[in-house]
């Protein structure tokens, strides 16, 4: 599966009881450059306010299979029980990583999403109260700015994750940022600059860029210092 993503492919099933899975490679690729995430004064305004509890990888099951849920606007899923398998061992193994977003005791939305080299392929994201998907993107572009991460792959562009300053591109593209991105990372030669810290956010270490994030005294860091993060420019 690491090897797919390597290459540009990423799995899909027909449905949720769907015993197949096929490879997709679409001619227009779904990216979120992470310097263009669009903050909108009513998300800057949901970020600062701490409205939600935002954590990293404490319920990877849990979103992931939140993801797979049916819904009234969505009442299928291409998340068959053999990719929500194999993505759980490779959350197991620490390449695949969820933010979750709660709201009191509630897990209200969150994302998951695979990590390799200095690429993170966003696979799915759910809401279950207004703004939480939004939420847990702004937190990924965060924390994966200040990790030195160079690409965001969204896959598919939709008018929600435009909204958020997605935007598409071609394959030929796509593919030249890929390779950026995981150079150094796969294979046996692989060398720790070619791999993004997922966690340097949490530690509040710099990224890529050199530019420190605001200081985060103790604890994890604040809606605050996320919607700072996001306003700043390297």
């Amino acid at each position: 599966m690491l090897g797919a993503y390597s290459v540009g492919v990423f799995p899909m099933a027909d449905g949720r009881d769907a015993e197949d899975v096929y490879w997709v490679e679409p001619s227009e690729r779904a990216i979120l450059p992470l310097d263009g995430f669009h903050l909108s004064h009513s998300l800057r305004k949901t970020l600062v306010g701490d409205r939600f509890t935002v954590t990293t990888d404490r319920a990877f099951p849990q979103i992931l299979a939140l993801c797979a849920q049916s819904v009234a606007n969505r009442p299928d899923t291409w998340i068959n029980p053999a990719i929500e398998r194999v993505t759980n061992q490779l959350h197991t193994l620490g390449f695949a990583h969820s933010i979750e977003v709660w709201e009191r005791d509630r897990l209200a939305g969150g994302l998951y999403g695979i990590a390799l080299g200095r690429a993170f392929f966003g696979e799915s994201m759910v809401s279950r109260a207004r703004d939480a998907s939004k939420v847990a993107m702004a937190w990924l572009v965060a924390r994966l700015r200040v990790g030195g991460f160079t690409l965001l792959d969204c896959q598919f562009l939709t008018d929600h994750l435009a909204s958020l300053g997605a935007v598409e591109i071609s394959r030929a593209d796509y593919l030249s940022a890929l390779s950026s991105a995981i150079s150094g990372a796969v294979g046996s030669g692989a060398s720790s600059s070619g791999v993004g810290d997922f966690f340097a956010l949490d530690r509040g270490l710099s990224g890529a860029s050199g530019a420190p994030p605001p200081a985060i005294e103790s604890g994890p860091p604040t809606g605050k210092v996320i919607a700072q993060l996001l306003t700043h420019t390297s």
